[in-house]
């Protein structure tokens, strides 16, 4: 039986809509893409790249049982609102209250999906959970994952993203977190605030609309752990918790080994020695499983129960996640980290791709973007990082990764291109049996383009 996620009436008496075609409907989610609408879904018409409004005729073919919208559309039932974003938030403020689910927000530039993820799969262990879909971490996205949160969720976490000074604290004040986590800084989007410093300010206001006896999950290992620290005091959090591999972390990485069949280790939790597996691989998980569980101790999950529950966390999209890819006279592997990038992820992609056992190491890397005045700088300096972790071959593309294909030996120099179609091809042709292959770069680079190809290639060759 389909639960009801909302009634038309209650839709009404949260937004103060006026309901149109009837008022007796209720809506089992809640979809703002015609494309991936459920039947039984409440359309919400969104003002975008294109007018939400041009879609309610095809969501209502899709079986969406009404829509929200700001001016009457053609016929069926509608919840008519002043304006569609500020109703889906009026929504996502109800649904918030309506439920006495503990709430995570989770910000950070580095690793928000996957700690969301790994905190979502140590709910779903203990009882009814919630989480923001794929990277739904905006002024849409964060409104749109509260308002789908059902009213019996005993937790739930949400990713709150930034691309701006201004934008952290309005989707901290949805949420209204009892915990709020930051991963790790990182010159992401330095190019729009000026600075690390700047963008540590701009996370910590994740802890500024928090609920009494709010908690404070911070890295310890990062460089800005002093300002974090001062910010959530600042913003007079109950209690600071830190998480990483230093001896006064209180969630500490006490032992971790990553490799081609996943990740384990050990962790020392206030004191507690617990040990704990992954699916996934990387060295950076390791502070992603410890900001999990960190988060997960004040939301009334034993810190045991966590550990064991990070073996259930399937490998993310784009996130590091490997494959198969098979060739004439045997198979390579596929690292798949191609869903963004910074400084700082990309140290820690090219960090694994050395460890990976391999007969030869390529790392295929797109532009880092959005930073500013020291991006060449910042594409120049991964040559050391290359140089260190033994790669064999780097494609480049892009105009800001020419600076790296420029600064590398000849001998690791396996191209730079000027398009995503050139370096697929150059790369299918270079790939030989045993080879790991990494595809890392902003998703403004498209590099999970590449990934694509060779994925659907792999599909039709083995069908």
């Amino acid at each position: 039986m389909t639960e009801i996620l909302w009634t038309a009436r209650e839709i009404a008496a949260a937004t103060n809509a006026v309901l149109v075609g009837g008022d007796d409907w209720q809506a089992s989610g809640i979809s703002i893409d015609t494309r991936t609408l459920t039947p039984g879904d409440l359309f919400v018409a969104l003002h975008a790249d294109r007018d939400g409004h041009e879609f309610v005729a095809n969501a209502c073919a899709a079986g969406a049982t009404a829509a929200l919208v700001d001016r009457r559309v053609g016929d069926g039932p509608q919840a008519l609102v002043d304006d569609t974003l500020s109703g889906l938030g009026l929504m996502a403020t109800h649904a918030r209250k309506r439920s006495n689910a503990y709430r995570v927000a989770v910000t950070g530039s580095v690793g928000k999906s996957s700690v969301k993820e790994a905190i979502a799969t140590i709910f779903r262990t203990v009882g009814p959970a919630h989480c923001s879909e794929k990277s739904y971490n905006n002024h849409w996205g964060v409104p749109l994952s509260l308002a789908r949160m059902p009213a019996n969720t005993s937790r739930a976490v949400f990713e709150v993203g930034m691309n701006h000074a201004g934008e952290i604290a309005p989707l901290t004040a949805l949420v209204r977190p009892h915990v709020g986590v930051i991963t790790r800084l990182a010159p992401a989007h330095i190019e729009a605030l000026g600075s690390l410093e700047a963008i540590a300010r701009e996370k910590a206001e994740i802890w500024s609309t928090m609920t009494h006896n709010g908690v404070a999950v911070l890295p310890v290992d990062d460089p800005l752990c002093e300002i974090l620290v001062t910010m959530a005091k600042a913003h007079n959090v109950s209690r600071i918790v830190t998480f990483g591999h230093k001896n006064r972390a209180d969630v500490q990485v006490t032992q971790f080994e990553t490799g081609p069949d996943g990740s384990r280790g050990q962790m020392n939790v206030f004191g507690e020695i617990f040990d704990f597996t992954l699916q996934v691989s990387g060295t950076h998980w390791a502070g992603n499983a410890a900001a999990a569980i960190a988060a997960s101790l004040f939301c009334g999950v034993d810190a045991g129960d966590a550990a064991r529950a990070l073996a259930h966390m399937p490998p993310l999209p784009g996130r590091g996640g490997a494959m198969q890819i098979e060739l004439a006279d045997g198979h390579a592997t596929l690292l798949d980290d191609a869903y963004n990038a910074n400084p700082v992820s990309m140290a820690a992609a090219l960090d694994t791709l050395g460890n990976w056992p391999a007969k030869r190491k390529i790392a295929v890397l797109g532009d880092m973007l959005e930073l500013g005045l020291e991006a060449r700088r910042f594409h120049e300096a991964l040559s050391w990082d290359i140089q260190q972790s033994g790669i064999d071959k780097v494609f480049c593309t892009g105009p800001l990764m020419q600076y790296l294909h420029q600064s590398l030996p000849a001998k690791r120099q396996g191209g730079w291109f000027d398009s995503i179609e050139q370096v697929t091809q150059s790369l299918r042709q270079a790939m030989q049996p045993g080879d790991v292959v990494l595809l890392k770069g902003s998703n403004g680079s498209c590099i999970h383009q590449i990934a694509m190809a060779l994925k659907a290639n792999q599909a039709t060759s083995t069908s």
